[in-house]
């Protein structure tokens, strides 16, 4: 039995992701309606308003940009929780498809880099699961509700480097970094607080 027509459907209906990361920046100002086909939506939780990304009672379903990182990378975007909770939050060399399907512990297939969680009282850098011990971690500084934070995010090697408005906030060091097939996507995540994201630079180092 032929089934030439069925595989030509098939490879018809697969949607590529858009070019990789390249040798210039790459920026996201989200100054239009709709989030568009850049980004892989793996839940409700996520919209643009008046040219901002919002993210609100996404619950572990990260919005996935499909533009695959460099293994080196520099992420940098404006940020901000209207909440006391804080709880700002995204997820970094994941695999871009993945979440959160029963609203429990959450594994995530790459690093997680929370600011404010657990309502506005720890910090982290986590590799893969936030509610394990296989992280760095602060606990001194809080989310300030509606202050807008700047962040920059680097990989070199196997070190994740965080700062906030300039200043180095959290570094974790991966003996075994994450990275290739599986890891390869930025995802912007929320579990319910009304946060904000926007002007993404993403640079290859």
């Amino acid at each position: 039995m032929r089934c030439w027509p069925l595989l030509i459907t098939l490879a018809a209906c697969k949607v590529r992701d858009p070019s990789p990361i390249g040798k210039d920046p790459w920026t996201e100002t989200f100054d239009r309606s709709r989030i568009g086909a850049n980004y892989y939506v793996t839940g409700k939780g996520y919209e643009i308003v008046d040219g901002v990304l919002s993210a609100h009672g996404a619950h572990n379903h990260p919005l996935w940009l499909r533009k695959k990182l460099t293994h080196d990378v520099r992420v940098e975007f404006d940020c901000w929780s209207t909440e006391q909770r804080g709880d700002i939050k995204v997820e970094l060399f994941g695999d871009g498809h993945s979440y959160d399907p029963d609203g429990g512990a959450y594994m995530a297939s790459g690093y997680e880099v929370i600011f404010g969680g657990w309502y506005n009282q720890k910090s982290i850098i986590a590799r893969m699961d936030e509610h394990g011990h296989d992280m760095a971690a602060r606990m001194d500084v809080k989310v300030v509700p509606n202050k807008h934070y700047h962040w920059k995010i680097e990989r070199r090697g196997g070190k994740v480097s965080w700062w906030i408005d300039g200043v180095s906030f959290l570094v974790y060091d991966d003996p075994h970094p994450l990275e290739n097939t599986g890891h390869e996507y930025l995802g912007f995540n929320n579990w319910e607080t009304d946060t904000w994201f926007d002007n993404v630079v993403i640079t290859a180092l």
